[in-house]
């Protein structure tokens, strides 16, 4: 089942990954090895088809392999290592929408049980949830199936999702005063006030948390305190920027937010290992072997 979910995603992946024509579905086809690419996960549910990626999201690092799938209940900067291709993955980005339409049907019959925390998950595929996620993909093949279809698959891939060991993860997703979705709001405020100067407090009070309280479930979450993914997102910013344009380092780093270059400097070096103008000139080495669309 696996082998013919792979070869769907390879059919309709033209360069490394694309947003489909299905609504809130991705693809990801990369046929060469990757190392230390940034990215920004969504709140998502990704099922990973062949191959295996090891991402690292501040102190913490996971491997999802073949025939494993992975829950981001929060939007976050990570740098990712494809580690075994050919890789191929399918992901699901979570709507409160269908979730809490999809809840409200089965009346409470779902899993009720907390979560053990309200961090990334990694479990393995079951084979009735590779099979609809097949048939998922597949829409792609009959576009005209897209409009009437897929919102019936996609609401039975979260059924599935739902009565699994994630199930009580996503129904705190749904939930607006969950811890899980008080994170939640938490790293969508940062990330759009990432370029200015704020505090801990400041977050705290958007999360509606005391500060403790949001930095314990916020590190559960992300692996990182609330003031370093709001460094991690600056970074990942400036090294976009300098790679896309003709743009002094100094430049960057004051539109990404430092009042100082050289801490600028010492952090990208920190973070990167090589000093910014340096990194991104091997990264656009790079682009020219692996174009991204």
């Amino acid at each position: 089942m696996l082998d013919e979910l792979a070869a769907v995603v390879a059919r309709h992946c033209h360069g490394l990954w694309r947003d489909t024509e299905v609504p809130r579905q991705n693809i990801v086809a990369i046929d060469e090895p990757l190392t230390n690419i940034d990215l920004r996960y969504e709140t998502m549910a990704c099922f990973v088809v062949d191959g295996a990626k090891l991402a690292m999201a501040g102190d913490r690092g996971w491997l999802t392999g073949r025939g494993d799938m992975f829950l981001s209940t929060v939007g976050m900067p990570v740098t990712a290592t494809f580690e075994r291709t050919p890789y191929r993955a399918v992901s699901l980005r979570l709507d409160g929408g269908p979730l809490a339409d999809l809840l409200l049907e089965l009346d409470g019959t779902g899993s009720t049980a907390a979560p053990e925390t309200d961090r990334l998950l990694t479990v393995p595929m079951t084979p009735e949830l590779v099979d609809a996620v097949t048939r998922w993909v597949r829409l792609l093949d009959t576009p005209a199936d897209i409009a009437p279809l897929a919102p019936r698959v996609e609401a039975e891939i979260l059924y599935r999702l739902l009565a699994g060991p994630l199930g009580p993860t996503l129904q705190q997703l749904a939930m607006t005063d969950s811890p899980v979705s008080r994170v939640r709001r938490a790293a969508g405020w940062i990330t759009a006030h990432y370029t200015e100067r704020i505090t801990v407090e400041d977050i705290a009070a958007e999360a509606h948390m005391s500060t403790a309280t949001l930095h314990r479930h916020f590190k559960a979450a992300t692996g990182m305190s609330p003031l370093r993914f709001q460094k991690h997102l600056r970074l990942q910013e400036a090294r976009r920027r300098l790679v896309a344009g003709d743009v002094t380092a100094a430049m960057v780093a004051e539109a990404v937010g430092y009042v100082s270059a050289s801490q600028f400097n010492r952090e990208y070096r920190r973070a990167y290992g090589l000093p910014p103008l340096q990194d991104a000139a091997r990264l656009r080495g790079n682009l020219v072997r692996w174009p991204i669309p």
